[in-house]
């Protein structure tokens, strides 16, 4: 048997050669894509995709690919423990796809892509996800999603090119009816809190400096190419979420991008709503499990967890896209998926325990039982349900936010853009 070849990906300057084992099992795989195609627009040339390796990014990324030959799409991604280049790696060799090793945390990196791909058109999903991750490493959280976006939006502007800006999510008020594009942000945990923050970063480079954006909000999102992880269910297990497959979730980028406003915000809903124990023995029945004790796990609940999750996609709905997949359907084909590739993330049991935590380089992973003990030193639950994080990792992760060079009040755009000209408020580059 010949031994896996080792891939190099060179990063930039100020990132590290990185090397990823390829077993060929993405040769296998299907090009999975959403179904719409709403006809290329003339003033769309270059698409940066930011954390094009992700989930819902690579979904988002072959589908132009894909469905659009006359779009030049480059995948910009870190690549860490949510990404993998087997999302998108079926598509080498194709003469519209691109991928960019960077950081959107490195203005050099932001910049040097925008410019060498002349890049028009901007979706921003790349972020630190995981909800249970965030109570332990909020400073990382508020580092990438906040600070990343905040230099995604001056380097948007230095380089005055961008004419369509997307950028992803954002949560509303909790509990209550179907929501619309007009429901308060209430963030309840530090990712949703550093998703907000971004946002708002958003809408104040829509209204200060004129940039062309566009907010969409997801519902959960789910499909082939997303990590497998175990039924770990928080506190009864009766919290509802709205699902919706991720080829749909591609149609409802590819309707916004051709069909929508900039300045607007788009919910994409969903009308299948399950409770998470509901879910759990929904999976457990697709693949056949007959013997279910123990293969549901209750964890103590989160120290907030919103009872229900639900938006209202009228809007979007007017544009022409809806949701063709139904959770029935969807569900099979990414259980069939799963038993198709189920080595493609390889061992992720530390990232997707409750309440992990970011030690350093190494992630942790804690099991916390229905009764509140900890059964690892770095994260527990005193008897408040308050998370005690590791000390350690805090102060690390606030010293690097201390040390990081931000540019001054028109710093980046004077260095950059040609002639060296400030720009004042409401002015674009």
């Amino acid at each position: 048997m010949a031994l896996p070849a080792l891939i190099p990906v060179l990063g930039q300057a100020s990132l590290d050669t990185r090397f990823f084992v390829d077993d060929g099992l993405w040769r296998k795989a299907p090009m999975l894509t959403g179904q719409s195609s709403c006809g290329p627009l003339p003033d769309v040339k270059n698409i940066l995709v930011t954390g094009g390796e992700g989930f819902i990014a690579s979904w988002l990324v072959r589908h132009l690919v894909i469905k659009y030959p006359e779009y030049n799409v480059v995948s910009f991604d870190k690549l860490d423990y949510c990404s993998s280049l087997n999302n998108s790696r079926m598509l080498e060799g194709r003469a519209n796809f691109h991928f960019f090793h960077g950081d959107v945390t490195s203005d050099k990196d932001v910049l040097r892509c925008l410019r060498k791909y002349d890049i028009d058109t901007v979706f921003h999903l790349a972020a630190h996800t995981h909800v249970d991750l965030s109570f332990g490493n909020s400073y990382n959280f508020t580092k990438t999603n906040v600070l990343g976006t905040h230099i995604l939006l001056e380097s948007a502007i230095a380089v005055g090119t961008i004419k369509r800006f997307y950028h992803v999510y954002g949560e509303v008020e909790k509990d209550a009816a179907d929501l619309t594009e007009q429901s308060s942000l209430w963030p309840t945990n530090p990712y949703a809190a550093s998703k907000a923050a971004a946002e708002d970063y958003v809408t104040a480079y829509v209204k200060s400096f004129r940039l062309p954006a566009v907010i969409v909000r997801l519902n959960n999102v789910y499909g082939p190419h997303q990590r497998k992880r175990p039924l770990w269910i928080h506190g009864d297990g009766q919290h509802t979420r709205r699902y919706l497959f991720a080829g749909d979730a591609a149609d409802a980028f590819d309707t916004i991008l051709h069909r929508g406003e900039t300045g607007q915000i788009y919910n994409v809903d969903s009308r299948d709503e399950i409770s998470n124990l509901d879910l759990a023995g929904k999976l457990l029945a697709a693949f056949h499990v007959k013997d279910t004790a123990g293969c549901i796990e209750h964890t103590r609940d989160r120290p907030f967890n919103d009872r229900r999750y639900a938006v209202d996609g009228t809007k979007l709905r007017q544009l022409g896209w809806k949701q063709s997949v139904s959770f029935e359907e969807g569900l099979a084909m990414t259980v069939d998926w799963y038993k198709e590739f189920s080595s493609w993330w390889g061992s992720i049991d530390a990232i997707l325990s409750p309440f992990p935590v970011v030690n350093g380089d190494s992630i942790m992973a804690a099991t916390l039982k229905a009764d509140g003990a900890a059964a690892h030193a770095q994260a527990v639950l005193n008897g408040n349900g308050r998370l005690v994080r590791n000390e350690e990792a805090i102060v690390g992760a606030k010293e690097e936010l201390t040390a990081l060079k931000l540019p001054g009040p028109g710093e980046l755009d004077a260095q950059q853009v040609p002639g060296g000209k400030k720009r004042k408020a409401g002015q674009m580059a």
